[in-house]
């Protein structure tokens, strides 16, 4: 043990005349009155820039695998068409009003966004837990819903060329007549109907990466009857009482229901209810959906890291 005032024998002697060290700028924060959070804390400008940042990052891997694997694109796109022309032959067979035609190339249209919706966010941070990205996703220094966004984005640009296709071929092979008389109206609904559809799909897949391997079984479970109480080939008021349940619960059922009477203004009576209400209904989902979310991947993360279901050998 040194006596006391000597130097310590870790510890290299000062030189004469050497000049003090800087301050070390904990002790400095310390002695300032400022504790480590303070320190440490980041302003809102670069949180936001820095959760920017992962969103694009988030989006990138999505677009750029869209256009390096092409087989997706044939996959993705040709195959669900078959569907849609599956639907229109059995409506001519039938001799069905030529709206209908119209009613299924856009149901088969909005497809392409309920499965990247189900699969691909609702399902994707289970996948990502068993790949062994989660862990970085929670490590790293920005929010979870900036990964979410960034997974919407980066699937919005496939599911919208496969939704575009799909909508062009099968309005021209098919010979399909629009009358759109409120264009602006129309681009709202969209816009809203996707922003609730990826807002439920964020609140999805909290559910999905609590409940672990019943992520698989959920979205299996949730596809065809979503399909069915959403409309996606036939009007939703067709449904009878099932109408009013699949407009206060599926935001894809209310925007298809409002971009139908809105491209075919020249059907009347095909509607729940006037596409201005429905937009209303959409925004309230829009709020609720994201809300939800938010929260709830706030709580089954905590809950998830206590009782140690983030690691893959916990499933």
């Amino acid at each position: 043990m040194s006596p006391p005032g000597a130097p310590s024998p870790h510890l290299p002697e000062p030189r004469p005349g050497a000049p003090d060290p800087p301050p070390d700028p904990a002790v400095r924060g310390r002695a300032a009155g400022a504790g480590p959070r303070e320190a440490a804390s980041w302003s809102a400008r670069r949180t936001l820039a820095t959760n920017l940042r992962g969103i694009v990052g988030r989006a990138y891997p999505r677009v750029r695998g869209s256009l390096r694997e092409k087989s997706w694109v044939f996959f993705e796109i040709a195959l669900p068409f078959l569907s849609t022309c599956a639907f229109v032959l059995v409506y001519r067979a039938l001799e069905a009003p030529e709206a209908y035609v119209g009613f299924a190339v856009l149901g088969g249209a909005m497809t392409a966004f309920w499965l990247n919706v189900l699969w691909a966010m609702g399902a994707q941070l289970y996948w990502d837990r068993g790949e062994g990205n989660l862990e970085i996703y929670f490590t790293a220094p920005i929010s979870l819903m900036s990964i979410l966004v960034g997974m919407a984005v980066g699937g919005l640009y496939l599911s919208g060329t496969r939704a575009l296709v799909i909508v062009a071929v099968g309005s021209i092979l098919f010979g399909v007549q629009y009358a759109i008389d409120q264009w602006l109206l129309l681009g709202a609904v969209f816009l809203l109907t996707l922003v609730a559809l990826y807002g439920l799909g964020m609140l999805m897949a909290s559910l999905f990466l609590f409940w672990g391997r019943e992520a698989w079984h959920l979205a299996n479970l949730f596809q065809e009857p979503v399909y069915f109480l959403g409309g996606l080939y036939a009007p939703v008021k067709v449904l009878g009482p099932l109408a009013g349940l699949a407009i206060g619960l599926l935001p894809l059922a209310v925007g298809l229901d409002a971009i139908r009477q809105l491209t075919f203004s020249q059907v009347t009576g095909i509607g729940v209810l006037p596409p201005a209400a429905e937009a209303a209904i959409l925004v309230a989902m829009c709020a609720v959906f994201l809300v939800l979310a938010r929260f709830a991947l706030a709580y089954f993360e905590r809950k998830a890291r206590a009782e140690g279901r983030l690691m893959a050998r916990w499933q």
